[in-house]
């Protein structure tokens, strides 16, 4: 089985290097194609004004100077042309991608490319919290990855269905299990516009997360539920986002 990984944390990023060593735990032919620089938060952004980079950085390792969408289709289209991957791995991202982040996320947009083009795609994330931000706990992702994969590909993922897996901020031990989740939606905070000035007065602006004074605890069933209780959350994404209940609705309100 050949694995094609990426990420959007960047070609040094330490969590690239845990998701190689889940990738171990299924494969010895794994290649690793990502962004030179960090691209969180690019979202399925696409370079089409500006040329890609390419650098080898080490056998089977590659930078691309864009977004983790242009990775995989260099890393597909390119550099494994002649024998494609059979799976796409995007991650493991530093911090959660649940409920909104799924639209922001750049690791979530690797595997959303791996799906486009028509290979098995996962997102891994492992969350932190106040005590671990500096430190998270990439073994809980690095223990319970592999498995979590080879029974998700042996149960055959759906074509146009990427799988976003996200690792609870917690020792391996003390995981309550793995549930199988719906994207959430975040009521806790709201995007903010942080101004500041720089050296010469002149402003400059920050985009941001502030939280709200009211804080409900979210949906059970959710992936945000889920790591709240210390689970891990597998979350099927779906390409398709056509709302088929309104668009009844709207068939006939149109006439």
């Amino acid at each position: 089985m050949r694995i094609l990984c990426t990420n959007d944390d960047g070609i040094h990023a330490p969590g690239l290097k845990v998701l190689e060593e889940i990738a171990k735990g299924l494969s010895d032919d794994v290649w690793v194609v990502a962004p030179e620089l960090d691209q969180s938060g690019v979202s399925h952004s696409l370079s089409l004004n500006d040329p890609l980079r390419l650098r080898e950085v080490g056998p089977r390792h590659f930078a691309v100077r864009g977004t983790p969408t242009d990775c995989v289709i260099m890393g597909a289209r390119h550099i494994l042309k002649d024998k494609q991957p059979d799976v796409v791995l995007s991650g493991v991202n530093k911090g959660r991608n649940v409920a909104e982040d799924v639209v922001y996320s750049g690791t979530i947009a690797g595997a959303l490319e791996g799906t486009i083009l028509g290979f098995p795609s996962f997102a891994l994330s492992q969350e932190f919290g106040i005590d671990s931000r500096d430190n998270p706990h990439w073994d809980t992702a690095v223990k319970f990855g592999p498995s979590i994969l080879k029974k998700a590909i042996a149960a055959g993922v759906p074509k146009n269905t990427v799988v976003n897996i996200n690792f609870p901020a917690c020792a391996p031990d003390d995981v309550a299990g793995v549930l199988v989740t719906r994207q959430g939606k975040r009521n806790q905070g709201f995007l903010r516009v942080d101004e500041r000035r720089d050296g010469r007065g002149n402003p400059y602006f920050w985009i941001g997360f502030e939280r709200a004074a009211i804080i409900d605890p979210p949906a059970e069933g959710t992936d945000l539920h889920a790591l709240g209780a210390l689970c891990i959350s597998v979350t099927p994404l779906r390409l398709d986002r056509t709302d088929d209940v309104f668009a009844g609705a709207l068939a006939t309100t149109l006439g």
